[in-house]
């Protein structure tokens, strides 16, 4: 699959990460207790089979209604975004915490040939969301005869 570019995730990734990143993280860990749970990350697996692409994109914690997917020819574009609120209280009701995030992320890739959009299906279940792509009909050229 030589011809598939996928861009940079628009999150943090920790596999991407500097040494001097991950000796700072190391060293900050024992401060953060749950900084990590707000954190959105989309893992992607592109595979072609019979004619069409299928992309497996792993968003746990997201609801179907805040995805989008956009193709447009050979791009493909999947947008998610997620929102939690948690807050534990002690028997007297007085909050002793309350945490607020709010996360996007966003991927894009190019394919080596154009996406047939009237044909293509999407499905999200159990985190992961599956896209079907079916490969537009390439035109064959045509040798135009000279009058």
């Amino acid at each position: 699959m030589s011809n598939l570019r996928l861009s940079e995730p628009s999150l943090f990734d920790p596999a991407l990460s500097t040494p001097f990143e991950s000796m700072f993280r190391r060293l900050m860990s024992p401060m953060r207790l749950d900084v990590d749970n707000g954190s959105l990350d989309m893992r992607l697996d592109v595979t072609e089979i019979d004619g069409k692409y299928k992309v497996r994109a792993d968003i746990p914690g997201v609801k179907k209604s805040d995805i989008n997917v956009r193709i447009d020819g050979n791009l493909v574009q999947i947008d998610a975004e997620a929102a939690k609120e948690s807050e534990t209280k002690d028997v007297g009701g007085r909050v002793l915490r309350s945490e607020r995030w709010r996360g996007a992320v966003s991927r894009s890739f190019t394919l080596a040939q154009d996406v047939d959009e009237s044909k293509a299906s999407a499905l999200y279940e159990d985190g992961v969301l599956t896209l079907e792509l079916p490969k537009k009909e390439t035109s064959s050229a045509k040798r135009l005869a000279i009058k």
